[in-house]
């Protein structure tokens, strides 16, 4: 919001520095975009759209400066205007309208001048006031030519079905009964809250005109704006909650304005206010002040900042509101234009804000019960963290919140992901059912911007039917090493997704896990597998389905590979971590190289389970070092070989004792796989 401090200084005395004054006012809590000949770009957040005007910076500024408002009183004139009625009032509370002769030509140089400083382009001297009014105050304003009103009457509805309106910038919109629109006797002639139409807009030739100045609901003008990609200054206030006092206030301002210019003779006004809201009455507690910053802040302090901000203040009677030892009570009168202010807290901060968040002293609460133990989940991420970062890859953030067709392929079948009610977009409408929707899209990012080599993981929250919960996901592509001038360049495959979650499973020591070949929908078949804990998959593995990858952006023919285990399964499968140190070994080791014939279907990880059933104690590792078929090896089998190391802790083992164990482990392969030695 830019302030002019030529016009903020009309509205209350303030310092002639410009540079203080924004100073000053940041320090309430108003970030400072940029200060620039003579104006000041303030970033207005959300729950603030009362300082989305210089009424509402004044506001801030005389309770800082101890001043006094001066903006001019000017009464509104009432009477019986045009017919006007509201269909529904629960999307537009409030509408007020006035009816003027007029006549259209330039604004004056100092309205001109104003208006520019704010970044806001002059069209002539109507269009002119209701921008500065809207500036000014806070109030939206939009005109009509009366003469081009059907009826010469306004009618506030939803749209029809199938019905149309141009706006005023040139686009035919297709309205939805979902939709507000100010229609004439005939036809749609606005859109409620956003924007006006070419049918009724004001021009050279306009001589009476309607001034609308009224309060909508925002939710209604939020959606409204989404669904037309069309954010104006008006749908920018109203969709944060606009002001139902102001709606008189703004005509009262801008008729006054007219009539200052000679532009305009105001005729009578019209208010349609059918159901009138009540102020809300919040109670506030001295010593409830006292216990949230952290220091008592005089009565009088209070009442200062609280009513130079707008607000009616009284203590309570006795009689009626409880006394306590917190000391004396308010209850304040929350002003309309407050839409922010709800709770005793909100109150409490506005206090916090003007006293000066810098003269809180610096204090530990105290500690009145044992500090609980840390959760041991967070100890888990940041190992598994640590672990995977040092395997080369990244950590991403993604949105828990994904469009609706990238979550479909991972819900379980039958299962429809999580929607959320009030969704900021459509690519933010559901719960996140894993985490590679999030990684798949961060890796076409990385891809599409020359990254060809992708490796990423993340941990986090995903939601299922069986609730939330906490998984690793993993996504990688493109060359699976750094390309060297010394050899070739091998793109990612199923068995460097397979290392790095042998690798994240053994970082965690978990027992009784298995991977095995599975059908995974979002996979392709016979690259895919799933991790297992006894009956229950803890974990899926393998090449992204071609379909899935391109749908998402991927380049035609680049192979993605994923992976996700759920982390909070994993860590049952995990003993009691303790931290222990072993000596080195003390004995050598005696390793033997074991090449068999199976059968091609035979997964690895059953031949290693039956050499550790059969095998004693001392064998210390099996690792795979080659696997062949071709020339020499029967249809439907294929060669393995493996090489065992075997060592004992407490002597050195002799050649007898290996050949034996050798022999156990050939046998109970010949007999559980019918493997034959070569």
């Amino acid at each position: 919001m830019k302030i002019v401090h030529e016009w903020l200084s009309d509205l209350v005395e303030i310092p002639t520095d410009v540079d203080v004054v924004a100073r000053e006012i940041s320090l309430r809590g108003f970030e400072v975009a940029s200060v620039e000949n003579g104006v000041i770009d303030f970033e207005i957040t959300a729950n603030r759209p009362d300082c989305l005007s210089h009424l509402g910076i004044a506001r801030e500024a005389a309770v800082i400066w101890n001043r006094t408002l001066r903006l001019a009183q000017v009464e509104p004139q009432r009477g019986y205007a045009i017919p006007v009625s509201i269909d529904d009032p629960d999307l537009c509370p409030r509408y007020s309208a006035q009816v003027f002769d007029v006549t259209i030509g330039t604004s004056p140089a100092w309205l001109v001048r104003r208006l520019e400083s704010a970044g806001v382009r002059s069209i002539n001297n109507v269009v002119d006031v209701t921008n500065y009014v809207m500036l000014e105050i806070g109030q939206p304003m939009h005109a009509f030519d009366l003469e081009r009103l059907a009826g010469r009457r306004l009618v506030i509805r939803r749209a029809r079905p199938g019905e149309t309106l141009r706006t005023l910038d040139g686009l035919d919109r297709s309205l939805t009964p979902e939709i507000l629109v100010i229609a004439d006797a005939e036809r749609a002639v606005a859109i409620g809250g956003v924007m006006g139409g070419q049918d009724s807009e004001i021009g050279p030739s306009t001589t009476r005109m309607v001034l609308e100045s009224a309060c909508f609901q925002p939710a209604s003008i939020r959606r409204t704006s989404k669904r037309f990609n069309l954010k104006t200054e008006a749908s920018i206030r109203f969709e944060r909650g606009g002001d139902i006092a102001a709606t008189m206030t703004g005509l009262a301002r801008a008729a006054h304005l007219l009539t200052q210019m000679g532009a305009a003779q105001p005729g009578e006004t019209i208010d349609v206010y059918p159901v009138r809201r009540e102020s809300l009455e919040v109670p506030l507690r001295s010593g409830r002040i006292t216990r949230v910053l952290g220091l008592a802040v005089p009565p009088d302090d209070v009442d200062r900042i609280l009513k130079g901000l707008g607000f009616e203040t009284h203590r309570a009677d006795p009689r009626t509101v409880q006394q306590t030892a917190e000391g004396a009570t308010w209850i304040v009168t929350v002003p309309t234009f407050r839409v922010d202010v709800t709770r005793e807290v909100d109150l409490i901060e506005e206090v916090g804000r003007h006293f000066g968040f810098d003269k809180l002293p610096t204090t530990f609460p105290a500690l009145t019960a044992a500090q609980a133990a840390p959760d041991a989940r967070i100890e888990r991420d940041r190992r598994i963290r640590a672990l995977l970062t040092s395997a080369g890859l990244s950590e991403s953030m993604t949105f828990a919140f994904i469009e609706r067709d990238a979550a479909l392929p991972f819900c379980e079948e039958g299962v429809q992901p999580a929607a959320i009610a009030n969704p900021l977009s459509e690519k933010f409408a559901v719960l996140r059912p894993s985490l590679l929707p999030g990684l798949i899209d961060s890796c076409v990012h990385n891809r599409r911007r020359g990254r060809k080599d992708v490796r990423l993981f993340e941990t986090g929250s995903r939601f299922t039917a069986q609730g939330e919960g906490r998984s690793v996901g993993l996504v990688c592509a493109g060359p699976a090493e750094a390309t060297h001038w010394s050899a070739g360049e091998r793109t990612t495959d199923f068995y460097d997704v397979k290392g790095l979650v042998d690798l994240l499973l053994s970082g965690q020591e978990a027992r009784d896990v298995r991977l095995s070949a599975a059908a995974v929908p979002y996979l392709t078949a016979g690259r895919a597998a799933v991790v297992s804990s006894g009956h229950t998959v803890i974990g899926t593995l393998g090449q992204l389905l071609p379909s899935l990858a391109e749908a998402r952006g991927m380049p035609a023919g680049e192979e993605v590979y994923v992976a996700e285990i759920d982390m909070d399964a994993l860590a049952a499968c995990a003993p009691a971590r303790e931290l222990r140190a072993e000596s080195l070994p003390r004995y050598p080791a005696i390793t033997r190289d074991l090449s068999i014939l199976v059968g091609e279907a035979l997964p690895a990880a059953a031949v290693r389970g039956t050499i550790r059933s059969a095998a004693p104690a001392f064998l210390q590792s099996i690792v795979e070092f080659d696997r062949y078929q071709g020339k020499g090896i029967p249809d439907g089998s294929l060669s393995l070989s493996l090489r065992l190391t075997f060592r004992s802790a407490g002597r050195t083992l002799t050649d007898d004792e290996v050949e034996a164990a050798m022999t156990s482990i050939v046998a109970a392969l010949e007999h559980e796989h019918g493997a034959q030695r070569r």
